[in-house]
């Protein structure tokens, strides 16, 4: 009998489809010969409803890395510098460099957690973007809204701050707080339909800010389209936000469950607010991945930890029996509940 084997290495989100989203989908596929709305006007409109914003400040694109990179072209030239921090999403760099920019990477502090005062001081008169992932990937730290406001304050006034939001439905909504009311127009923030509504395969993302921050991005927005499927399924997937909420919270319910399940065998694993645990070990992730997928899980070593996607109830009990093992205690039914 074949081995099942839990895929927790892409944060992909294991719940079910949202309701609707099929049948949009389905409903969908008769008009896939003509352009239709072509620069998804419907679907900024009401992003733009569900923000309290205009129109003409969301900008939808083909997911969340699809508009940094948009941004990132908009806004930056050969010799300008992005500052973000590290350990973050580790496509940053090539993002950055695919933009001609050069990447300033700044290390966190003695527990991984970003050091954004020193953020604030590796901005130079090259520098035209400061660049922060909230929740960070991989690490799962989640930064309040006085964090950020602190940040603007200590950036001068050229550089754009540009908050990735990709994981912000799983963090608890008093942590994270909602960036988006910050009046600083150097602000923007982007969002995906790929983690919380489930929607990675369609690849559907937005950005918000000012005019003058998110309309040079419209320049690029033929060639980031999102297709004519993908928005009736965002749309559907917006109708059904208070699932998206319960679900989102089930699986954080489901990463804290994995998380104190880690601690309490002695992993050094930092709280999250992503749909992933960051375990660090150090010389043993190798041996550690090499163990969990000897029982089936998969995960991925990121920025020198090992990062464990939170799957489904059964995919997490055999992290956490792996785990046990891993750690040399006995395994006992009671150890996977």
């Amino acid at each position: 009998m074949s081995r099942i084997t839990h895929q927790l290495s892409l944060n992909e989100n294991h719940w079910p489809m949202l309701p609707g989203v099929r049948e949009a989908l389905e409903g969908s596929l008769a008009a896939v010969n003509v352009t239709g709305d072509a620069l998804a006007a419907r679907l900024e409109q009401r992003l733009a409803t569900e923000l309290g914003t205009a129109p003409g400040r969301v900008v939808a694109g083909a997911g969340s890395a699809a508009l940094l990179q948009q941004f990132l072209s908009a806004h930056c030239a050969p010799g300008a510098t992005v500052v973000h921090t590290w350990p973050s999403f580790d496509l940053y760099p090539l993002l950055i460099r695919n933009a001609g920019a050069e990447p300033v990477a700044v290390p966190g502090d003695a527990d991984d957690r970003q050091d954004l005062a020193a953020v604030a001081a590796a901005v130079t008169e090259r520098t035209r973007v400061v660049l922060v992932c909230n929740p960070n990937n991989p690490t799962g730290e989640v930064l309040g809204v006085p964090w950020l406001e602190s940040l603007l304050d200590a950036l001068p006034p050229h550089v754009l701050l540009l908050v990735d939001e990709a994981y912000r439905e799983f963090a608890d909504p008093a942590a994270i707080g909602d960036v988006t009311t910050v009046p600083d127009p150097r602000l923007a923030v982007v969002r995906t339909f790929s983690k919380s509504h489930g929607l990675i395969g369609l690849r559907v993302g937005y950005l918000t800010g000012v005019e003058e921050v998110v309309g040079p991005l419209r320049r690029t927005t033929p060639f980031y389209r999102v297709p004519t499927v993908a928005q009736a399924a965002a749309l559907a997937a917006l109708d059904a936000g208070d699932r998206m909420r319960a679900q989102c919270l089930e699986v954080a319910e489901e990463r804290d469950r994995v998380h104190a399940g880690l601690v309490a065998l002695g992993f050094d694993v930092p709280p999250s607010g992503g749909n992933y645990v960051w375990v660090r070990l150090g010389p043993r992730n190798q041996e550690f991945m090499a163990h969990l997928a000897a029982s089936g899980v998969i995960v991925r070593e990121v920025a020198g930890g090992v990062r464990v996607s939170t799957g489904l109830p059964e995919a997490n009990d055999a992290v956490l029996a792996a785990a046990r093992v891993f750690a040399g205690r006995p395994l006992v039914p009671e150890a996977v509940q």
